[in-house]
């Protein structure tokens, strides 16, 4: 069995049956030509199946280590997906800290059709067990969380949904299988929005979700040809185009963001700083045991609050104030303002989102023009 790096590289990509070409070809096409009713390649329309996104799938399966990889055309999408196995007066257990986009989907989206949802504030093995209910059908976490980076133990988790006849879901986008492989844990599903770490480019959105069980998958892939909710050939393809690199780049992240937590840790103007990576971090030891690396995420609060915040983000060269992470480039964000807005304020500030906080996605690129780049911002915010 080929190892992480070489599967990001080879697994599902072979040479082109028709010409040999070594790169997986754009099968840009809504239609295939069958060759009498029923007859063809594998291949009838796009929607159901094309073979740039099938080489997507295998790939994404096999660095997750499971048998099938279902590509959507977003993050939000494949959770859609996910979600939409569930059927009214169906229950949900979610962490309280996670994308606002998907607080918004189960709050905004799911709650009216009849599945409601409890958050949990506390990711605990205790605190999930006691939120569960008879009728609940999906535990739902992120770990690291977003944007306050909270860790879950996995490998507990299910053993308390799988006790109670419950899927466990985790939204694995911040570490990527690169770092922690949820389903060798004891997950049920794997969630990415793909358009972060694992494009990795910053020039493609998508989302994936990878599982084992067949019949699981089964029920997913009707889903999602009945909704059409498919990435396309060319997205697929730069997507595809991304993983090769993915191993090689999460080592970096992880270097250059250890840097950057450990250089903010007691500077002028910063409050706290949050990164799995310190040892001072709630989740360093459950980190440590479950990951293998700490990841490109760190966010910090600023001593002056949401003008300091300001000030800063507004100051900043190297990273670029934006929405979306994982790219090779810096990133910085507000989330009370941008990814977290749809959540309402009193929530936001309840759970910590809010003040001095930003979301530093720290990329690839030469640590001292990014350390220089934080302390010049950091400067600036200090003159408000």
């Amino acid at each position: 069995m080929m190892r992480f790096a070489t599967s990001a590289i080879h697994a599902g990509q072979g040479p082109d049956p028709a010409t040999g070409a070594t790169i997986v070809p754009i099968y840009q096409t809504s239609t295939f030509t069958q060759t009498s009713i029923g007859v063809h390649q594998g291949y009838e329309y796009s929607r159901s199946g094309n073979p740039t996104r099938a080489a997507l799938e295998s790939c994404l399966a096999a660095l997750d280590g499971g048998g099938h990889g279902l590509a959507y055309a977003s993050g939000l999408a494949a959770e859609t997906g996910v979600l939409s196995l569930l059927a009214p007066g169906d229950h949900i257990v979610a962490v309280s800290d996670l994308y606002g986009g998907t607080a918004r989907l189960l709050a905004s989206v799911f709650a009216p059709l009849g599945m409601e949802t409890t958050f949990v504030d506390d990711s605990s093995p205790e605190s999930v067990a006691a939120a569960l209910r008879p009728n609940t059908r999906i535990v739902w976490v992120e770990t690291p969380s977003n944007p306050l980076l909270q860790m879950t133990d996995i490998a507990a988790i299910a053993e308390i949904a799988h006790g109670a006849g419950v899927w466990l879901a985790v939204d694995n986008t911040f570490a990527t299988p690169a770092l922690q492989r949820p389903l060798d844990r004891g997950a049920d599903l794997a969630v990415y929005s793909t358009t972060k770490y694992i494009g990795g480019h910053s020039d493609v959105v998508g989302g994936a979700v990878v599982v084992r069980d067949a019949d699981l998958a089964e029920r997913l892939r009707f889903h999602q040809n009945a909704t059409g909710s498919i990435a396309g050939p060319f997205d697929a393809w730069l997507t595809l185009r991304g993983v090769k690199t993915l191993e090689v780049r999460m080592e970096r992240h992880c270097r250059n963001a250890a840097a950057v937590a450990a250089h903010l840790t007691g500077a002028s103007g910063v409050a706290e700083v949050i990164y799995p990576g310190l040892e001072g971090h709630p989740g360093h030891e459950l980190a440590v045991r479950q990951m293998r690396g700490f990841g490109g995420m760190v966010s910090v609060r600023l001593a002056g609050g949401v003008s300091a915040a300001e000030r800063f983000l507004e100051s900043l060269e190297v990273f670029s104030l934006a929405e979306s992470l994982g790219g090779v480039e810096s990133l910085a964000c507000y989330p009370a303002r941008m990814t977290h807005a749809s959540i309402p304020e009193a929530e936001r500030e309840r759970r910590g989102i809010g003040g001095g906080l930003v979301r530093l996605s720290v990329g690839i690129e030469d640590i001292e023009d990014i350390v220089e780049d934080l302390d010049r911002a950091l400067r600036e915010a200090g003159r408000v």
